[in-house]
């Protein structure tokens, strides 16, 4: 058996409406502006959201490292443990976006082992092994005190028959709006918890998945999870899973849930449109800079990742302009001869940050912090 899905309140149906709104915006907005700011927004989204999910299960990477590690970068100052999670979790994530259009896509058994291999592959052993179900029982303790387990999963001996289940439930037609029914899947699975590790993660990417699906708007732009990797989010996703008891009981109101994820969803829609509004006068102010310094305006995306993420790397530039190795190099070394860059580091970890002639008001621009608001203030 699987939690029932709830029926929706008004105050519940008016932000889900405002929820629509943003995401149509957002899908006519990126169409109006240049190819190559939209692809470095969704590399960064994609960071973004690896970066988050892996934090939440204590994997600390920051989104730029990320970024640096996808770009094929090898001298990125993270640990071994955190660069393997970090590949392999993003190496998931990219074929999850890959798979919103594919026309005879269904969900499986077999799908979703694979998936937790590409996952948990290099951590694969007998006691936890990887794209299989697990062959015992599985706690999540409490984080006050880990000899206390919050919560227990359902018995071993049920995991295949309930993973049936939602395989059915994943591929039958439902009359829920798709935002509502990814949060159900990503409830449904975290809490079978049908592998030994990784259940939070594959949750989390399978509510991900269903989103992209949907195909409103990129894949990359489709999930939460970087707003659950916020410390503050990412205590309440505990408590709100914490507060459907310590044990399976597929038979609640799962109301609490949906209020919870249709939050996280307003809230990260509000983020991206700002990261999108503020990255536009970022590129606009720099492009400005460089025309009226007489520079070649492909520099405009050096000078962007540098404003938005502290720095940016030869390879980055590289890739996102498609120039050669020797036209990189040439464009950064003209902005470190006019100090508008400086190089930190030697070779390979060499990457570039803002010099003293970076312009001020672009930095500032940059710098400026968004404001979120409650989608349920207000409303009863």
């Amino acid at each position: 058996m699987l939690f029932p899905t709830p029926g929706l309140s008004s105050a519940d149906e008016a932000v889900l409406a405002e929820v629509d709104r943003m995401r149509e915006e957002l899908r006519y907005q990126l169409q109006s502006v240049p190819a190559v700011w939209v692809g470095g927004l969704r590399k960064f989204l994609t960071a973004d959201a690896v970066s988050a999910s892996n934090s939440i299960e204590g994997f600390k990477v920051s989104t730029v490292d990320v970024e640096d590690l996808l770009a094929g970068e090898r001298d990125v100052e993270v640990s071994d443990e955190n660069r393997a999670e970090t590949s392999a979790y993003a190496r998931m994530m990219t074929y999850i976006q890959s798979l919103h259009d594919v026309a005879d896509f269904e969900y499986g058994v077999g799908f979703l082992n694979a998936l937790h291999w590409m996952l948990q592959g290099h951590r694969h052993s007998p006691r936890k092994p990887a794209g299989q179900w697990r062959r015992g029982p599985v706690y999540v303790t409490d984080a006050r005190d880990p000899s206390i387990a919050a919560y227990t999963a359902p018995d071993v001996e049920r995991v295949p028959g309930l993973m049936r289940e939602l395989v059915d439930w994943l591929n039958t037609p439902t009359d829920a709006h798709p935002l509502v029914a990814a949060a159900m899947g990503h409830l449904h699975l975290v809490s079978i918890h049908p592998w030994a590790d990784g259940n939070g993660r594959m949750s989390r990417s399978l509510q991900t998945l269903m989103i992209a699906r949907e195909g409103v708007i990129a894949p990359e732009f489709s999930s939460i999870e970087a707003w659950l990797g916020r410390p503050g989010n990412t205590w309440e996703y505990y408590q709100v899973l914490g507060r459907r008891g310590s044990v399976y009981r597929p038979d609640q109101d799962v109301a609490e849930w949906i209020r919870f994820s249709l939050t996280a969803y307003h809230q990260q829609a509000q983020t991206v449109h700002a990261r999108v509004e503020r990255s536009r006068r970022v590129w606009d102010g720099a492009a400005e800079y460089l025309q009226a310094a007489g520079s070649d305006e492909r520099i405009v995306s050096a000078l962007h990742d540098v404003a938005m993420a502290g720095r940016v790397r030869r390879t980055r530039y590289e890739q996102a302009e498609g120039l050669n190795t020797q036209q990189a190099q040439r464009d950064l070394r003209e902005m470190v001869r006019r100090e508008v860059l400086v190089p930190v580091g030697r070779t390979r970890a060499r990457y570039y940050a803002a010099g003293p002639r970076f312009p001020e008001h672009v930095l500032e621009t940059a710098r400026t912090p968004s404001v979120l608001v409650d989608p349920y203030a207000d409303r009863t």
